[in-house]
């Protein structure tokens, strides 16, 4: 998260800067910063789930070309969770709180939310190798139902995992 953070900074115009020299103004830049930096992290979350997505989508087509009917509504499950999760994060509002917002994140809460933000990294790349083995246990139907229930397990783990960070945020469960 610090390289979205240090990508964000780096971009600051020349009037940011001098801004920033201002007393109290320059807490305001920083965590205005952060938004900017969550936004790109999220969307960079997106780009990688949307990847698996289509990848899921696409075997479900494979699925139906080699008549494997059967598997293609529990590879839907894994699509839906998947497209949820995309649109969930995609459309969150922009992160750590602003100048007037009711929710205040300390550095704690921070550092749980980065710790959630690193999560989702670590999930895609679950997502991408349980994709893989629903592929290749594609020609052994004894193998491809836990396959896609791994797919779909990891795809829910997602949406859980956002959930948490919300509560990490508001304090509260959902």
């Amino acid at each position: 998260m610090n390289d979205f953070f240090e990508k964000v900074t780096s971009m600051q115009d020349p009037f940011k800067k001098l801004a920033s020299y201002i007393p109290g103004f320059s807490g305001y830049v920083e965590r205005q910063h952060r938004r900017d930096a969550d936004k790109l992290l999220r969307d960079t979350v997106a780009r990688r789930f949307e990847e698996q997505w289509q990848r899921a989508s696409q075997l479900q087509e494979e699925m139906v070309g080699s008549g494997m009917i059967a598997y293609v509504d529990d590879m839907e499950k894994a699509a839906i969770q998947l497209r949820t999760f995309i649109d969930r994060i995609r459309t969150a509002p922009r992160g750590y709180s602003g100048l007037f917002d009711a929710v205040k994140i300390n550095e704690k809460e921070l550092e749980a939310i980065y710790q959630f933000d690193a999560a989702f990294f670590d999930l895609a790349e679950q997502v991408a190798r349980a994709n893989d083995n629903v592929e290749a246990s594609m020609g052994d139907e004894s193998a491809l139902p836990a396959a896609i229930r791994n797919l779909v397990t990891l795809a829910r783990l997602a949406n859980e995992t956002y959930d948490k960070r919300a509560e990490a945020i508001t304090g509260s469960s959902s």
